[in-house]
């Protein structure tokens, strides 16, 4: 009897162990609105399979000291440029708001901006770059973000999912994953980037081959073909811009966080 109260008093206590290492929030997405603020098209190219860059869902698990982020598209994912990871043309931006203050302004080639309250403290890019290119491209592009930007050691997409995990400690906040903010941005992996963008793919007003369209040429559209939904955070609100004439920015995309 005294060795089964043994053994039922370990495991008990791995459970619990279980229990409080690991956390997991999941927010789902919905299909279909892969379409940017309501207008946006794919490239021409037939590497750019529908659904490539519709978000249906992503999951953030902590598992003991390391934030797991697993992002679904509504298409099986490939490879066509030989990436070596499981898929090459998604480029997917989890910004996270887990502390007080926090940056307004996105990254480079993205054109968005975070409203007062949904300011983020750091962002996990997943991207099927090397990680030595996604973090060479940050320190150059975005010097003063750069502290801030978190890169998997490395991405990989399987079926649908697209997963990478990083150490906790790299993101701050109290470690409770499931009482963050979070807000997605889905964009396309470019090898050749604009000077100033952050690997991204920019959208036209016309689509290309290898440009999205339905936008502006200039630089006042958000660069972004779906974002998190949320209650109070609608894509198509969020996204909305203004341009003036010249393509100069009137009314930049401005997104909010996402909470349980």
């Amino acid at each position: 009897m005294k060795n089964n109260k043994s053994a039922l008093a370990v495991c008990l206590a791995s459970l619990l162990a279980l229990g409080t290492s690991a956390q997991a929030v999941v927010f789902d997405d919905p299909k279909g609105d892969d379409k940017g603020p309501g207008t946006y098209v794919y490239p021409t190219d037939s590497v750019y399979k529908p659904g490539s860059f519709d978000l249906t869902k992503i999951a953030i698990t902590k598992n003991g000291d390391q934030a797991e982020f697993a992002v679904d598209v509504n298409s099986s994912l490939e490879d066509p440029w030989g990436m070596g990871v499981g898929f090459s043309v998604q480029m997917i931006f989890v910004f996270i708001k887990n502390a007080p203050g926090g940056h307004t302004e996105g990254l480079p080639g993205l054109n968005i901006q975070f409203a007062p309250g949904s300011e983020w403290n750091k962002v996990v890019i997943l991207s099927p770059q090397k990680k030595a290119r996604v973090v060479g491209e940050a320190q150059q592009k975005a010097p003063k973000l750069v502290a801030d930007i978190v890169v998997p050691n490395t991405t990989r997409g399987n079926n649908r999912t697209i997963k990478g995990s990083v150490p906790l400690s790299e993101l701050g906040g109290d470690g409770n994953v499931d009482a963050w903010g979070y807000q997605v941005v889905m964009q396309s992996n470019e090898g050749f980037p604009a000077a100033g963008d952050l690997l991204t793919r920019k959208v036209n007003e016309y689509e290309g081959q290898h440009r999205f369209g339905g936008g502006n040429d200039g630089d006042c559209d958000p660069h972004t073909m779906d974002v998190l939904d949320g209650p109070d955070a609608k894509q198509s609100e969020m996204l909305a811009y203004t341009c003036g004439p010249n393509g100069e920015s009137v009314k930049k995309a401005t997104l909010k966080m996402i909470r349980k």
